[in-house]
């Protein structure tokens, strides 16, 4: 064997990264990659090969895609969970756990027709309430105003808690001349809006009780009164509600980057649901409760992720900013790849983290 080819071999291999098994020729070239891709205990990984993946789309396609790795997708198929991407102990195991991780739409389907009954109708919000929720989530529908009935105007509203139950819902009258109710897909009728809540009082109730007390300023993600708010496409919802509130305690399901597409583009909510909670939304009518219901699901399943403890898991905190820093890039070189994924932290706030909040 060609003594400099084996050489250059065994360099290239020290220069493997840990975290997305990428090989680089120079270790100066694996240092910059670190630098940029912030490999985490937080990101999906796989449960055979332990490599770490930018989403939970990707790792699919790690293990399902049109060209998985052979020796993971021949476990994965075998012991491996479709919903949550989980690697169990044996087939039997794998059986029961699939079970009890595809979550089941029954009680959606027959909230959503006692939504259309108006049995669920709910205009009140009680903050007074022992068991106030911590964490809720809100969904709107929306009817169309203008000339093609292409600008958004909502006109339903949902919140609910952790435990599905409602705690607000109600039609609301838009601000603006409605000229198309979308019927096929929100299921309003003219009627529904006739004596409904103005939009202004909606706004005060809905940022009154997710403020909790606490003035907009003061908000911060731990250790407040303030409430955590789930969503799917969060921006445009409060937007057409008119409300602010603090980006610190948004969970949205269309910009979490372990559910979003590996072109980090978002997946529909539709999408999510089936592909990681086993089951089927927007058939039909759209209610904002089944919305509710599934975005709370997939937030709680990202939650529960068993991850490992770290003192600073963030890039933004100042203990962890210069770990890569350019005057420490000499010092860089001369660690192992092991030690280099060890310093690395995740770009994203992990929803695991709220667990220990």
């Amino acid at each position: 064997m060609d003594y400099r080819f084996s050489m250059e071999s065994s360099e290239t291999l020290r220069n493997k990264c840990e975290g997305c098994y990428r090989q680089f020729n120079k270790k100066e070239h694996l240092v910059e990659h670190m630098r940029i891709s912030y490999h985490s205990v937080h990101e999906p990984t796989c449960g055979v090969c332990n490599k770490h993946c930018r989403s939970f789309d990707s790792l699919r396609e790690h293990l399902i895609g049109p060209l998985p790795k052979q020796e993971c997708k021949n476990i994965f198929s075998i012991r491996g969970c479709r919903f949550c991407l989980t690697i169990l102990e044996s087939p039997n195991a794998r059986r029961i756990h699939q079970e009890r991780c595809q979550l089941s739409n029954v009680n959606c389907g027959l909230n959503t027709r006692m939504g259309a009954l108006g049995l669920r109708d709910n205009p009140t919000i009680d903050n007074t309430s022992s068991k106030s929720p911590r964490v809720v989530t809100l969904s709107c529908k929306m009817v169309g105003g203008g000339s093609d009935g292409s600008v958004d105007l909502c006109a339903r509203v949902c919140i609910t808690d952790e435990s599905e139950n409602v705690i607000f819902h109600t039609y609301m009258k838009p601000t603006k001349h409605v000229t198309n109710y979308r019927y096929e897909t929100t299921g309003i009728r003219p009627e529904n809006l006739k004596g409904a809540m103005p939009l202004k009082q909606a706004q005060r109730k809905i940022q009154e009780f997710l403020c909790n007390g606490e003035p907009m300023w003061k908000i911060r993600p731990r250790n407040g009164k303030a409430r955590i708010l789930v969503g799917h496409g969060l921006d445009s919802q409060l937007d057409c509600l008119q409300l602010e509130y603090s980006s610190s305690m948004i969970r949205d399901t269309a910009e979490y980057p372990p559910l979003m597409k590996t072109s980090k583009l978002s997946n529909s909510l539709k999408y999510l649901t089936q592909t990681y909670l086993g089951y089927d939304i927007h058939v039909g009518i759209q209610d904002p409760y089944e919305d509710c219901v599934a975005t709370m699901r997939l937030y709680t399943r990202m939650r529960t992720q068993k991850h490992k403890i770290e003192a600073y898991p963030l890039t933004s905190d100042t203990e962890n900013h210069n770990n890569y820093a350019a005057w420490r890039h000499h010092e860089l070189e001369r660690m192992s790849p092991e030690e280099l994924l060890e310093l690395s932290r995740s770009y994203y706030y992990c929803w695991c983290l709220d667990s220990v909040a």
